[in-house]
């Protein structure tokens, strides 16, 4: 019996971690995976099906789920064997498309959208995108109060992308100091994607 634990793991570590574990295997063999959500039960399920094991899942508790993948040998090769299912629920995409956020007073509205993008840096689930579009676009350029959290966020995977029509309109094409250009076709595509979106 070979013991794989990926508790806490996000996709797509748990089906990395058990591809592993069936690559070294010798001969017939059981794996059992510990996974702390559904998706990783669902992805980790498809790719060792794909791979030749017969598997099953079951719920041990809150947050923990057991699968057991019996082997007779080494997995047989299966293309796109890594993919994951996206979890909507973390899905989350901000959409800011102006340098301030309300109406009323510009100066608060400036001070207010500083702090949003911050707010952001500290959740528990970091958003997957942020699409900077129309004025939003001059936070993501040089001379922008939130550049640090905008690059802190970008270092922890999230996906930058500023409208490309919008930054040629306002010249500051050579100006983008974080994350990169993006059109308005992969706006509407993320946008439509998306479990969730936040608009400051």
């Amino acid at each position: 019996m070979v013991t794989v634990n990926a508790m806490g793991d996000n996709c797509p570590i748990p089906v990395i971690k058990t591809k592993k574990a069936m690559q070294a295997l010798t001969g017939p063999e059981t794996i059992e995976v510990l996974v702390d959500n559904e998706i990783a039960v669902q992805n980790v399920t498809k790719m060792a099906s794909t791979s030749g094991g017969k598997v099953t899942s079951e719920k041990l508790g809150e947050k923990e789920y057991k699968i057991t993948i019996v082997m007779e040998g080494a997995p047989a090769a299966a293309e796109d064997d890594a993919a994951c299912i996206p979890d909507i629920r973390e899905n989350t995409v901000v959409v800011v498309s102006s340098d301030r956020m309300g109406t009323g007073n510009d100066k608060l509205g400036k001070v207010l959208i500083k702090g949003f993008i911050f707010a952001v840096t500290q959740l528990d689930t970091l958003p997957k995108t942020m699409l900077f579009y129309n004025g939003g676009a001059t936070i993501t350029c040089e001379g922008s109060d939130s550049l640090e959290d905008l690059k802190s966020l970008e270092a922890q995977g999230v996906e930058i992308l500023t409208c490309g029509t919008c930054l040629d309109y306002y010249g500051l094409k050579e100006k983008l100091a974080v994350g990169s250009v993006t059109n308005m076709y992969s706006i509407v595509e993320k946008m439509a994607g998306a479990g969730k979106i936040l608009k400051p």
